[in-house]
């Protein structure tokens, strides 16, 4: 009997450690040449038992046309370009990789956090202009203790992030609805609706996944409720935010400033209006990266097939099909 034959859709890291990792446990693995549906069937997705995914969009239709498949995994944490519910409904398993950036990405986060915070870039900026001047900092220059940091999302990387905020000195607030209050509390942090969590921070820090609920979770209206001069750092999903009123409010003045590394589209586009304004800090989506997770990430993504396909446990996104093993 052939082994499982797994079909790699698109991958943008360098080398072939999937397909290596998934031949040396004895499978069967092929990349696609391509992210389209078509080059997916020619590379024999129909006959095959998982997928391993980093951007190709995996639609219900997508779904209908691969009839043996029994487990996505994604290459990455986020997984908004997987129809879930789909998969689900399919009796298809759906992992993620979660655990291989969180300290690079927590750190990215508290790096951003604080370089706000502290004024850097504008510091930076006066320095190399020929200005000495202490009390010229932008948008911020803040006593930890006075300052309040909102965690929106408590998981492995708000934790952390939050941990790493409390250490520094920061009130911190956060908004988790899955998250038990009695652990927000143990890390030193307040439990707060997300609302509130919005309307008193200083700074705005978001770790939540990609749904349609939270897609522009911080528009023009959640904007508004935020304190004149704070602060707006994602490391999450660039669609959280609504680019455009997040613009809007920093040109205003009602916003202070802005720390990115992920947006709506990616490559950020070359007349973003983001690129303009002096208080945003912005990065090319590279928070998760250490030579230690780039050589974790494409590894973790195999395993996930791998330990599935063995009948072993694996953290699913959706419930453990009963076909599994």
């Amino acid at each position: 009997m052939a082994e499982p034959l797994i079909i790699v859709t698109d991958c943008d890291l360098p080398g072939s450690v999937i397909e290596d990792t998934l031949r040396a446990a004895g499978l069967r693995a092929e990349r696609a040449a391509s992210d389209t549906v078509d080059d997916l069937l020619a590379a024999g997705a129909a006959d095959a038992a998982g997928l391993v995914v980093q951007w190709m969009p995996i639609t219900a239709d997508v779904l209908d046309r691969l009839p043996n498949l029994r487990i996505i995994s994604r290459v990455g944490i986020g997984y908004d370009m997987i129809d879930v519910d789909a998969a689900g409904e399919r009796g298809i398993a759906v992992a993620n990789t979660p655990s291989y950036c969180i300290e690079e990405v927590a750190a990215h986060t508290v790096a951003m956090i604080m370089a706000q915070a502290r004024g850097l870039l504008a510091y930076d900026r006066a320095v190399r202009a020929g200005t000495w001047k202490a009390v010229d900092a932008r948008p911020l220059a803040v006593r930890p203790s006075r300052t309040t940091v909102s965690v929106l999302g408590f998981g492995r990387i708000g934790r952390v992030v939050a941990s790493g905020c409390r250490a520094l000195g920061f009130r911190v607030l956060v908004a988790d609805p899955f998250a038990a209050a009695d652990s927000v509390r143990a890390a030193g942090c307040e439990p707060v609706a997300i609302d509130e969590a919005i309307a008193a921070a200083d700074i705005l820090t978001l770790h939540v996944p990609l749904t349609d609920e939270t897609r522009h979770l911080i528009d023009a209206d959640a904007l508004a409720t935020m304190k004149r001069g704070a602060v707006v750092v994602n490391t999450c999903r660039g669609p959280l935010v609504d680019e455009g009123a997040l613009a809007a409010s920093l040109r205003s003045g009602h916003l202070g400033g802005a720390a990115l590394d992920v947006f709506d589209g990616e490559p950020l586009a070359a007349d973003s209006p983001l690129r303009d304004l002096d208080d945003v800090l912005l990065t090319p989506h590279a928070a998760w990266f250490s030579p230690e997770a780039l050589d974790d990430l494409p590894v973790h993504a195999a395993d996930n097939v791998i330990r599935f396909l063995a009948g072993e446990s694996v953290p699913l996104i959706t419930p453990a099909p009963a076909h599994a093993g």
